[in-house]
């Protein structure tokens, strides 16, 4: 049914694991396709590092956003986020649909942090309406978190209708969780694990996940399955669990 929608949210560490002691970027990407999510989110996605290039030898050509969609996402985006002298990294949208539009936003709230929005515009078959998706990562410090909410909410509020299909999904790093409280308000929009199961899912550390760091929040959408995928084999993957959800959208 073309309705029904299958999303994933992965914060793929930069294709390496724990203290860049091994390269995982092969198995991240063997996950991913197992997972058969339409469209990804992805932050911490480092397409260039002239460093880890050298030193692991599988590290692709292309970069990680575009090795990571590979066969099975013909559209992709990637947003740069965080530029040094090595290279850079951001988020990034995998999507088994055309990808009609890509925005990239500066959301970074200090200098020393340097966070983005990517925001694409999608055309899942038979829809008359483009699925708006916004992939985030949001600051590690609370005060800076409140800022770069108002920004996304502020964004959303001028570049999304209120009647479109919204996903807003990525490392709200929010373990608090007040800060997704008062944007979920704001925007209308619901947590799909807090509707579905109470609680946003525990995604951190994704061994044996105890923070609840990850989000998806929808409009637009019913809630027909949400998942953590986690587990001890995630040493060898991240330090996120992935996080999925099937969505049904609302007629």
């Amino acid at each position: 049914m073309h309705n029904t929608l299958r999303i994933a949210t992965f914060n793929i560490h930069k294709g390496v694991t724990h203290f860049n002691a091994r390269f995982a970027l092969h198995h991240q990407r063997e996950l991913l396709r197992k997972l058969q999510a339409d469209v990804v989110f992805l932050q911490e996605v480092q397409d260039v590092h002239a460093k880890h290039s050298k030193r692991f030898m599988a590290w692709p050509e292309l970069g990680q956003a575009e090795f990571l969609a590979d066969v099975i996402w013909p559209d992709y985006a990637y947003g740069k986020n965080s530029v040094y002298p090595a290279g850079h990294h951001g988020n990034a949208l995998l999507s088994k649909f055309p990808i009609i539009q890509t925005t990239n936003v500066d959301i970074s709230a200090h200098a020393v942090e340097q966070r983005g929005m990517l925001h694409c515009e999608i055309n899942p078959p038979g829809w008359t309406v483009p699925l708006h998706a916004i992939c985030v990562h949001l600051g590690l410090f609370a005060q800076w978190r409140h800022q770069q909410l108002v920004t996304v909410a502020d964004y959303i509020e001028q570049h999304v209708p209120l009647g479109a299909p919204l996903i807003i999904a990525g490392d709200f790093n929010d373990w608090s969780m007040r800060a997704g409280r008062v944007f979920a308000e704001r925007l209308r929009v619901r947590e799909v694990f807090e509707h579905h199961v109470g609680k946003p899912a525990r995604s951190f550390p994704s061994w044996l996940p105890v923070l609840r760091l990850d989000r998806i929040y929808v409009r637009g959408f019913h809630v027909k399955h949400v998942e953590v995928h986690s587990g001890p084999q995630f040493v060898k993957l991240s330090d996120h669990a992935v996080l999925t959800a099937t969505l049904i959208k609302e007629l």
